[in-house]
């Protein structure tokens, strides 16, 4: 275990945001390892268990050589460690915009309001939607963002009714964002589509049911190999 100031870096890296409502912006991105949840569609399974510690001076020093306002604090699972809290309070101090992605599966209370919340409200077939903290909706502000990963048309419907019954938009924007590229086994169990959800399908149903919410695509997969890392 590392110090109370230390925490363990899978990689930090600059790129292109590639999701969310800041999609297309430079981004300086700090992956954290470790994540309590093993969801069919995770694409960042390399984060679970790999990296190394680092001290939060060790941190700011590699995020300021990018001279990037924008950095967002990932995983795995980045709120598992305890020192992610003053990470971000550090990172507050220095750069303009600070977004945190979580996977909505602890609260996030104890989190700065400044900082970006990015809420990952887990779907029937990620195999962990009872895991999620719906507490957090109470805390939600227009700073934050809610993103629900769809692979399925039950995995639509379900995100529909919640967001109807939360009034989600009404209380910061929230992502709709199509499943790709499912190993086999786990296409089989959840009936996916094959290599995942067509965007056209997902952007057909929530134009039919007139949802306030946007469509979310991964741009950095777009741009660089589906499988690249440090993009």
């Amino acid at each position: 275990m590392g110090r109370s100031d230390e925490l363990r870096v899978n990689e930090i890296f600059h790129s292109i945001q590639g999701e969310g409502t800041r999609a297309g912006l430079p981004c300086v991105f700090i992956r954290l390892t470790g994540c309590h949840l093993r969801c069919t569609y995770c694409d960042t399974e390399y984060a679970f268990y790999e990296g190394e510690w680092m001290s939060i001076d060790q941190i700011l020093d590699r995020v300021r050589r990018y001279d990037c306002p924008f950095v967002e604090v990932t995983g795995g699972e980045p709120l598992l460690q305890p020192a992610a809290y003053p990470l971000m309070a550090r990172l507050l101090d220095e750069f303009r915009t600070v977004a945190l992605e979580t996977s909505g599966a602890i609260s996030i209370e104890r989190v700065d309001p400044r900082v970006v919340r990015i809420v990952d409200l887990k779907t029937p077939s990620s195999g962990e939607a009872d895991r999620n903290c719906w507490s957090n909706i109470e805390l939600l502000t227009p700073n934050d963002e809610v993103k629900l990963v769809i692979g399925t048309r039950a995995d639509y419907e379900w995100s529909r009714d919640v967001v109807r019954r939360y009034d989600l938009p009404r209380r910061c924007p929230v992502l709709f964002s199509p499943v790709v590229g499912v190993p086999e086994v786990e296409r089989e169990r959840f009936q996916l589509y094959q290599g995942g959800l067509e965007p056209r399908l997902l952007a057909e149903w929530i134009l039919a049911d007139r949802l306030d919410v946007r469509l979310g695509l991964q741009l950095h997969k777009l741009i660089w190999s589906p499988t690249a890392r440090g993009v």
